[in-house]
């Protein structure tokens, strides 16, 4: 499972029913001649929420620079879920040019950060969109919680 999905992740195809599998009815537009776009790779990193293994970790930071934004975005919350070692990413995730991954990185590392990352994240704070500045005070108080 873990070879197939970061094989999708690197962009080869793993097999009709393995993109079903990771990506439910919505792959099976791609199987149908949809543009592929990001969706197999985006897929493959999501089943790493689920099944995990530490020869996953290079590849999921890795993704932190995918072209594809909801690619980064999937990285943050793998990254979070499995308490990645990605601070410095993160931290240059925060500046991405998409506010949902801006969100997603600020939260991510809430998650995985040190009370050292805090002024990271305080700079979001005065972010142009409002759910930037929420991502950041979602992490600072993750931050905060976890080292009370």
């Amino acid at each position: 499972m873990i070879a197939r999905a970061l094989g999708l992740m690197a962009g080869k195809n793993e097999g009709a029913d393995f993109l079903l599998y990771v990506g439910g009815e919505h792959a099976q537009g791609v199987l149908d001649g949809a543009p592929v776009l990001f969706w197999p790779e985006l897929w493959g990193l999501r089943a790493l929420l689920y099944v995990w293994d530490d020869s996953a970790i290079a590849a999921v930071i890795h993704s932190l620079n995918d072209p594809a934004w909801r690619v980064r975005e999937m990285g943050t919350r793998v990254i979070a879920a499995r308490g990645l070692p990605a601070v410095v990413e993160l931290t240059q995730t925060l500046a991405d040019g998409v506010p949902r991954v801006r969100v997603a990185a600020a939260r991510a590392l809430g998650a995985v950060g040190s009370p050292e990352d805090m002024d990271s994240l305080r700079k979001l704070l005065k972010d142009p969109m409002v759910e930037v500045r929420r991502g950041a005070q979602q992490g600072l108080d993750t931050l905060r919680d976890r080292f009370r």
